[in-house]
């Protein structure tokens, strides 16, 4: 059974059918495979723990399966936070991720690199699992995992995992942002008990590549005309979890403050709607968590963002479907660009 979100019979109808009324028809381009619906499938926070890790093979086949799908992104985390950050584990989710038979985005969550420093972990630096990742993962930048599409990168700023692409008039946007304050909790399974200088240097140098790819993400869309951005991080900036302790101390999320900034105000700027697809929370959700009235916006001190909605995909236990997002045809515009269903994968 697929659980799908509350848009109108016409609007699903015309997202399946490429049906866009006669004056959107007349302005859609010549070529009949841009005026095309088409989708994407997201996971995150998979595989965790053994069982899980088991079944990986068994959830790419489900994904392979879905021929509609134009892309897959995996939003982060490849294992729990309670297991070894190996080079050998590493590997293998690699291996398996080549075996997806569409393109596979992927970025980095914390459990792969952010959260190892914690004895169960391994011990390690965070900042030479980073390494490694980017050395496994991001060996051909520009690239996908599975099958080939061309990306543009971040690799000249030593960034290969954040990426970017359009498909069908929507910008799309992936950038390395990361639970625990976004890498700003202290590494005290290594012996620090502050932020050292190396970690705020990474942090700072990575937020300001985000905010640059996600300015000039909305600067070429608006440019090119785009219909809407998707944009996709693992960490979850509203994490419903985190609203108490958030709101009595603004500063547990003062590593997103910029990069929320810089979402409300491109998003204002933006003539279109505007969607952050995120894991980390492990619970679907969809909301607009900066709309008026809500408290994100009193801790983190911005202006409301009304178009920006917020979506959020199962993982860890939940982690037992992929969400599949509709594109629709060129030339439908607004709310009915994007909508999206559970996939539930095979028991």
């Amino acid at each position: 059974m697929l659980v799908k979100t509350t848009v109108t019979a016409v609007v699903a109808l015309m997202s399946l059918t490429g049906f866009a009324g006669p004056s959107a028809a007349a302005s859609a381009s010549d070529d009949p495979a841009s005026q095309q619906a088409f989708s994407f499938g997201v996971i995150g926070d998979i595989p965790y723990g053994d069982a899980e890790i088991a079944k990986f093979p068994a959830r790419i086949q489900d994904i392979n399966a879905d021929s509609s799908l134009g892309f897959v992104a995996h939003v982060g985390d490849i294992k729990n936070g309670s297991s070894v950050c190996s080079d050998e584990y590493f590997e293998h989710i690699r291996a398996e991720f080549d075996s997806f038979e569409h393109p596979l985005v992927y970025t980095p969550g914390d459990n792969e690199w952010v959260d190892c420093h914690r004895g169960n972990n391994g011990a390690y630096n965070p900042l030479e699992r980073l390494d490694k990742i980017r050395e496994v993962f991001f060996d051909a930048p520009g690239k996908t995992l599975g099958e080939t599409m061309p990306l543009k990168s971040q690799e000249a700023l030593g960034l290969p995992e954040n990426v970017r692409f359009t498909k069908n008039r929507v910008a799309f946007s992936v950038v390395n942002v990361q639970g625990s304050n976004n890498s700003l909790l202290p590494w005290t399974g290594i012996g620090e008990t502050a932020v050292t200088p190396d970690q705020q240097a990474e942090v700072d140098h990575r937020t300001k590549a985000v905010l640059e790819q996600v300015r000039d993400t909305f600067s070429d869309a608006t440019r090119r005309n785009d219909r809407a951005v998707v944009l996709m991080t693992q960490a979850d900036m509203f994490d419903p979890s985190l609203l108490d302790a958030a709101t009595a101390n603004p500063d547990s999320v003062s590593g997103f403050r910029e990069i929320v900034a810089t979402i409300i105000e491109e998003t204002n700027r933006f003539d279109g709607p505007v969607y952050l697809i995120n894991g980390d929370s492990h619970v679907f959700a969809e909301n607009k968590p900066l709309a008026e009235g809500s408290p994100w916006l009193k801790i983190y001190g911005q202006e409301a963002g009304d178009d920006l909605q917020r979506i959020t995909v199962d993982g860890s236990a939940n982690a037992t479907n992929y969400v599949r997002f509709t594109v629709a045809a060129n030339g439908a515009s607004g709310p009915g660009v994007l909508s999206w269903e559970k996939v539930p994968f095979r028991p």
